[in-house]
């Protein structure tokens, strides 16, 4: 007799998928809900406590965990000690398994209690899936619905059937691993500690055009435990995200979320290139267009609050590859239709960015956690103080700075950037770089930000030519006296952050 033990959650098609199997000549075992599902399909199915004469026990936390279930999964068909094994203590061969796992995602993405997140831990169903797919070679074991049709053509011997149980054990261990390592992860923030062991399960969301250039393959996958606004996007319209979209998109939402007043932040090649603050969202476009009015053309634009008709008007102007708002007014979207190609994209404004930053280098996971603004109080290091007007601006400057590829300089005024500095070798080329892109423009009166301490006083002197009145630096260089020096003599305020901004 050959036996199929089927126990899913996801019960998409196994009513149809268990009459297969009974035509095929499988005796079908079951439990609970899977059973019902199969048993009013009028296919004939077996309990399993029936079959292992065990009852299930301790609210269902017991069902399969029992010789003649995994004895009959694990045994190798192919040696005659195993077989008489099995023969002696009236085991059944158990030649297919169909299981999905207790929901555990759906819980954590609901943020449910504890005690109930516990309880959709599940033992018997990776249990099952493991031994099956230890034992491929002779056990079927499907974890993914839209295996089942291959499955039956392996068995009708319409297709390769070794093939396809190598894939079918390659994606149940993956799917086992994926579901320990949200179990783990989710057990470290509980008690508030890290593993020596960090294991992180990712789901493939889709697959990308390509990545970074067309000859690099690239996909997009989904982290469960991450409960950012990030992975809530939303797209209305527009052709697919590419790699480079999304990567870009990732920086300007994280900082256009860091305002409160309405913020609007056009990017460019992964660093920020106008960024302002204003009376509402239109005003802040405006202003971030202003400010880089070159660089924009062919940017991502994110918004921290709702995009109006008036605002979309005023965007359709220009080529622009990814608009990202927390909502549009529906005169908003008719207007983006102008732009067919116009990839427009929401995002739910109440999540959260992510806590840690991850890179990888070639063998080696590097692993911080974000940089947030922490320091309370500044220090005012030179004779002059700064008026309110500039420490906001230099709060803003800062926040841009934090974003900015290093060295970063980011000049500010009024709420919006003059000019953004960065991925120089070195500083004072940051700050001519901003020079030499906007010649023209007057920055009498503006504040600069840096996202390190001057290591000379050159910037400093360059500032004071070009007009700006106040600078905001971490501070810590040898030479800082160089560079306060230089300010008072320019009558120049000064504050240190004591907080380094790099980003690499």
């Amino acid at each position: 007799m050959k036996y199929a033990l089927l126990s899913v959650t996801d019960k998409t098609g196994i009513s149809d998928f268990a009459k297969e199997l009974v035509d095929r000549g499988y005796k079908l075992l079951s439990t609970g809900g899977t059973m019902r599902a199969i048993e009013e399909a009028g296919v004939p199915v077996e309990n399993i406590s029936a079959y292992t004469n065990f009852p299930e026990m301790l609210d269902g936390r017991v069902k399969t965990l029992h010789p003649k279930v995994h004895g009959g999964l694990l045994y190798r068909r192919d040696l005659e000690d195993h077989i008489q094994t099995v023969k002696e203590h009236g085991i059944e061969s158990i030649d297919v398994v169909v299981c999905n796992l207790y929901d555990f995602e759906g819980h954590l993405a609901k943020k449910a209690p504890h005690a109930e997140m516990i309880e959709n831990i599940d033992i018997g169903g990776p249990s099952m899936i493991r031994s099956a797919a230890k034992n491929y070679a002779a056990v079927y074991v499907l974890t993914d619905p839209e295996d089942y049709q291959e499955a039956l053509d392996a068995m009708d011997g319409k297709i390769d059937d070794l093939a396809l149980r190598e894939k079918l054990a390659m994606k149940a261990f993956s799917t086992t691993a994926y579901y320990d390592a949200m179990i783990s992860r989710y057990m470290q923030k509980k008690v508030g500690e890290k593993a020596n062991t960090l294991t992180f399960g990712l789901k493939k969301v889709s697959d990308l055009r390509y990545g970074e250039n067309p000859h690099q393959k690239a996909a997009r996958y989904r982290d469960p435990m991450a409960d950012s606004y990030y992975a809530s996007i939303h797209q209305y319209q527009g052709k697919e995200l590419s790699f480079n979209n999304l990567n870009d998109l990732n920086t300007a939402l994280e900082l256009a979320m860091e305002f409160k007043n309405p913020a609007c932040v056009a990017l460019k090649h992964a660093t920020p290139c106008g960024v302002a603050c204003g009376e509402n969202i239109y005003d802040a476009y405006e202003k971030a267009f202003e400010a880089d009015s070159l660089s924009i053309f062919g940017g991502v634009v994110a918004f921290n609050g709702e995009v109006d008709g008036k605002t979309a008007e005023k965007m359709v102007e220009i080529f622009l590859e990814v608009v990202a708002a927390p909502s549009y007014t529906q005169e908003a979207l008719e207007v983006f239709k102008k732009k067919p190609n116009l990839r427009v994209l929401s995002f739910d404004a109440k999540k959260e960015t992510a806590s840690v930053d991850i890179k990888y280098t070639s063998g080696d996971f590097i692993i911080q956690e974000k940089d947030k603004l922490s320091h309370k109080e500044w220090e005012v290091v030179t004779k002059r103080q700064p008026s309110e007007e500039e420490i906001k601006d230099l709060e803003f400057g800062e926040m841009v700075c934090k974003y900015a590829r290093s060295n970063a300089v980011v000049v500010v005024k009024d709420g919006k950037t003059l000019g953004i500095g960065g991925g120089q070798t070195s500083r004072i080329w940051a700050l001519e770089s901003i020079l030499t892109h906007h010649k023209d423009r007057d920055f009498k009166g503006a504040v600069m930000a840096s996202d390190a301490f001057f290591p000379f006083d050159d910037c400093v002197k360059l500032a004071a030519k070009m007009g700006i009145t106040a600078i905001v630096q971490p501070g810590g260089s040898i030479r800082d006296k160089d560079s306060i020096e230089g300010c008072d003599q320019a009558d120049m305020a000064m504050v240190f952050t004591n907080t380094r901004h790099f980003r690499h």
